[in-house]
C-alpha cells in the first residue's frame, strides 16, 4: 500500500521539527514504521542512534514488530521502541548513581504506594480511603509538574495542601530511604536530572539523535519537559498526535502541549493526516460535525475514499435492563442477517458500572464476551506472591515485598515479630531483611521467632546467589517448589479447579521469566533483576490491556477503546450526565468528554448504534433520562431515530423478507 502525499511529506521531512497532525484511522503508525525505514537507510542514521516512544507496551510491541517485518531484525538492531517510563527507567538505570540511587532499587506498583501512604498516615487519615486516594492523586499530579516536596509545600495556599505537601515529603524520604522508585519519578527523576546536569543532557542528546513520539497529545508537563530535552538546540523529531482525541486530562495530559512546540520550536513543520482508512464516509462525517463544536487551534477534517455505508441508530429503551436486552438482541439479529462473527462487535460505555447489566444478558444468550479491565494478569494474588518473592530476592532491601511473602506460606512469623522487627529497622536506618541478620535482634525476639526468620532470610539470599551465578532459570524453579506454594494454592483456594487454574498462571508466570532470561535472536537475555524490573512496569502499564481473544464480543470503556477498531460498534447510555458526564457538566468541561464521543464514534468501521434509556435508576430512584445533546449535535440526516421511523416501501420490505428466507435456508443445510 503506498503512502498517500501526506503521509508521503511525514516521512521525507527530517530536517527540523516536525508535527504530524494525524485523524483517527489516518495511518500514523505506518508514518513512524516508515520514517524509521527511511532515516536508517537513506539518512545515514545508525539504528541505535534513533528512539522511538509511545504510551502503552502494547502499542510499543506492534511497533517494534512492524518495523522489524519493514526493515529486517538485523538493520532494526539496536533500534530504541519503548513506552516513555521504560525510556526513563533506562535513563535512571544507566545514570543511577548521578540521581542518588544504589544499584538494584525497587519500583512500586499503585498498591505499593497506597500501602505505603495508608501506613505514613495512620495518625492524620486513619485509613479513610477517599483521603488516601486524594492524596495519591496529588503527589502524581505534583510529580507530574515537576515539582518536588519542598516546591510542593512552598506553593501550597490553603490547609490541606499543606497536609498534603507535608505528607508527599515524608512519602519521599521512605521511599529513598526504600530505595525504591514509582512510576511518576520514573518521568520526573530523568527530566530533571538531564535539566540540571549538562553532562548527562550531552550524552544523552548524542545517544538519541532522532526522536520520534506517538500520541503525543498524552503528554504531561514532565513528559513534554523530557522531549525538550533529549531533542535540545539540534531539535530532530517527529511528534505524531491528534488533539481531537485528547481524553486523559485526569491523568494530567494536556493537549495543548501540541500548541507549546509551535511556541517552543518556532520552524516547527505542521503536515496533517486527513485520510482516513478506517470507517465509511458517513460515519465519519458525523464524527467531523461533532468535533467541529470544539474550538481548534488546527482545524482538519477527515474523509474516506470508501462507501457512504449505513446510517448511524438511534435505538431506545425503557430503563437499563432493556438497554442490555436491546444491545444483545439487535447484535443477534445482525450477527444472523450478516453472517458475521462475536469478534466483529465492540459495545462502548462511559463507565465500567454500566458493564454488570450487559455482561447479564450476553451469558443469558450464551454469546462469549471479553471485558477489558477487569482483572489484569498481574493483579491476580499469585502472580503478586511469586512478583514480590522475585523482587524480594532482586533487592532485599525492599521492604513492601519482605512484608508481603515473610509469613506466606505460613512460617510462623506473626504481626507481632514483625512489628518489633519493623521498629528496630527502623532505629537503625537499615531494611528489615538486612535486620534479621542482626545480633541484636536476639534481644527483641523469642528464639522461635528468631530462626523462623533467620531461616527464612537464608533461604532469600542463596536464592539470590544461585541466580547471580548463572543458573536463574534453575534458581526460580527451585524457589516455587521450595515454598510449597502449590500445597497453600490448594489448601485455600475455593476448589480444587480454582487452584489448578492458579497454578496454570504460576506456570505462565514462570514461562515468560524463562523466555526473558533466555532471550531470543532480537534481544539479548536479561539478568534476573532486568526481569524483575520490566516486568513490574509491565503490570503498571498493562492493568487494563492482556492480549485479544479470539471470536468474542469486546466490552470495555470509551477511554479503553482508544486505538483500537471494531467492524460493528455499539455506543450505550448516550445521555446527557453520562456522556456528558455530569461532573464534566458541573465544572464546565464538556469538552473533552466531545473528544470522548469522538473516540467512541471513529472506532466503528461499518455501522454504528447509539443506545439510550428513557429512565434509569440510581442511587435507589429513578430518574428520567433526556439524549446526550452530542446526539443532537450530530447530522440528522444521517441518523435514524427508533421511534421517528421513515414507512418502508414494498420492495424493501419483499428484498428483507427474502435475505432472512435465504439466511434461514443456509442454516438449515449446514
Amino acid at each position: 500500500m503506498k503512502l498517500n502525499p501526506g503521509q508521503n511529506d511525514a516521512v521525507h521531512y527530517v530536517s527540523g521539527p516536525c508535527l504530524v497532525l494525524a485523524g483517527a484511522g489516518s495511518g500514523k503508525t505506518r508514518v513512524i514504521i516508515n520514517k524509521i525505514a527511511y532515516l536508517v537507510q537513506k539518512c545515514g542514521y545508525q539504528a541505535r542512534n534513533i528512539a522511538a516512544v509511545t504510551f502503552t507496551n502494547k502499542a510499543a510491541r506492534e511497533m517494534k514488530e512492524r518495523v522489524a517485518q519493514s526493515m529486517g531484525r538485523k538493520e532494526a538492531r539496536g533500534l530504541w521502541i519503548s513506552t516513555f517510563h521504560t525510556l526513563g527507567l533506562e535513563i535512571i538505570k544507566r545514570e543511577y548513581k548521578v540521581v542518588g540511587l544504589k544499584p538494584g532499587f525497587s519500583l512500586f506498583d499503585d498498591q505499593d504506594t497506597l500501602a505505603l501512604l495508608k501506613e505514613l498516615t495512620e495518625k492524620e487519615f486513619d485509613g479513610d480511603k477517599d483521603l488516601l486516594r486524594m492524596l495519591m492523586t496529588a503527589i502524581s499530579n505534583w510529580k507530574g509538574d515537576l515539582m518536588t516536596p519542598d516546591r510542593a509545600i512552598k506553593s501550597a495556599r490553603d490547609e490541606q495542601s499543606q497536609l498534603f505537601a507535608l505528607l508527599y515529603q515524608r512519602y519521599a524520604q521512605h521511599m529513598k530511604a526504600y530505595n525504591a522508585l514509582d512510576f511518576d519519578d520514573l518521568i520526573l527523576l530523568p527530566t530533571l536530572l538531564l535539566r540540571h546536569k549538562q553532562e548527562v543532557r550531552e550524552r544523552w542528546q548524542k545517544r538519541i539523535q532522532y526522536l520520534l513520539v506517538d500520541e503525543y497529545q498524552d503528554t504531561n508537563t514532565s513528559q513534554y519537559e523530557l522531549v525538550k530535552l533529549l531533542v535540545g538546540e539540534r531539535a530532530r523529531f517527529t511528534v505524531v498526535g491528534d488533539d481531537d482525541q485528547s481524553i486523559y486530562s485526569w491523568r494530567g495530559a494536556k493537549p495543548q502541549n501540541l500548541v507549546l512546540l509551535g511556541q517552543d520550536f518556532p520552524a516547527l513543520k505542521l503536515i496533517k493526516l486527513e485520510q482516513n482508512y478506517r470507517s465509511s464516509q458517513r460515519i465519519l462525517r458525523a464524527a467531523n460535525i461533532l468535533i467541529a463544536n470544539n474550538p481548534h487551534v488546527y482545524d482538519k477534517s477527515l474523509f474516506s475514499e470508501l462507501a457512504y455505508g449505513e446510517p448511524l441508530r438511534v435505538l431506545i429503551a425503557a430503563n437499563e435492563e432493556q438497554e442490555a436486552e436491546r444491545v444483545v438482541a439487535e447484535m443477534i439479529r445482525h450477527k444472523f442477517v450478516g453472517k458475521t462473527q462475536f469478534g466483529d462487535y465492540a459495545i462502548l460505555y462511559r463507565g465500567n458500572h454500566q458493564s454488570r447489566l450487559l455482561e447479564r444478558a450476553l451469558m443469558t444468550n450464551r454469546i462469549p464476551y471479553k471485558l477489558s479491565g477487569g482483572t489484569s494478569f498481574f493483579g491476580r494474588a499469585e502472580i503478586k506472591d511469586i512478583m514480590a518473592y522475585l523482587r524480594l530476592v532482586v533487592n532485599p532491601d525492599d521492604d513492601n515485598a519482605f512484608l508481603r511473602v515473610v509469613n506466606l506460606p505460613k512460617r510462623g512469623i506473626g504481626p507481632a515479630t514483625l512489628e518489633r522487627l519493623g521498629n528496630f529497622a527502623n532505629e537503625l536506618h537499615i531494611s528489615m531483611f538486612e535486620a534479621i541478620f542482626k545480633p541484636e535482634l536476639n534481644d527483641h525476639l523469642p528464639p522461635a521467632a528468631m530462626s523462623a526468620l533467620y531461616q527464612f532470610g537464608k533461604f532469600i539470599v542463596d536464592t539470590g546467589e544461585a541466580a547471580t551465578r548463572g543458573e536463574p532459570v534453575e534458581a526460580v524453579k527451585q524457589l516455587i517448589r521450595h515454598i510449597n506454594y502449590e500445597d497453600y494454592l490448594y489448601e485455600t483456594s475455593t476448589s480444587a479447579k480454582a487452584a489448578e487454574m492458579r497454578m496454570k498462571n504460576i506456570s505462565e508466570l514462570y514461562r515468560w521469566v524463562t523466555e526473558m532470561l533466555e532471550g531470543d535472536e532480537l534481544d539479548e537475555g536479561m539478568t534476573l533483576p532486568e526481569v524483575v524490573t520490566r516486568l513490574t512496569l509491565r503490570d503498571m502499564m498493562e492493568r487494563n490491556s492482556e492480549d485479544e481473544a479470539g471470536d468474542q464480543v469486546q466490552l470495555m470503556t470509551l477511554h479503553a477503546s482508544k486505538g483500537l477498531e471494531f467492524p460493528y460498534v455499539f455506543m450505550v447510555g448516550v445521555e446527557e450526565r453520562i456522556l456528558p458526564h455530569q461532573t464534566s457538566i458541573d465544572e464546565d468541561n464538556v469538552e473533552e468528554e466531545r473528544r470522548l464521543a469522538y473516540v467512541g464514534i471513529t472506532r466503528a468501521q461499518r455501522e454504528l448504534w447509539f443506545m439510550i434509556c428513557r429512565e434509569r435508576r440510581q442511587f435507589g430512584e429513578v430518574i428520567r433520562c433526556e439524549p446526550s445533546r452530542f446526539l443532537m449535535e450530530l447530522p440528522q440526516d444521517d441518523l435514524i431515530w427508533e421511534n421517528r421511523k421513515p414507512p418502508q416501501s414494498e420492495q424493501q420490505r419483499v428484498q428483507s423478507g427474502r435475505a432472512n428466507i435465504a439466511n434461514i435456508r443456509d442454516m438449515l443445510k449446514k
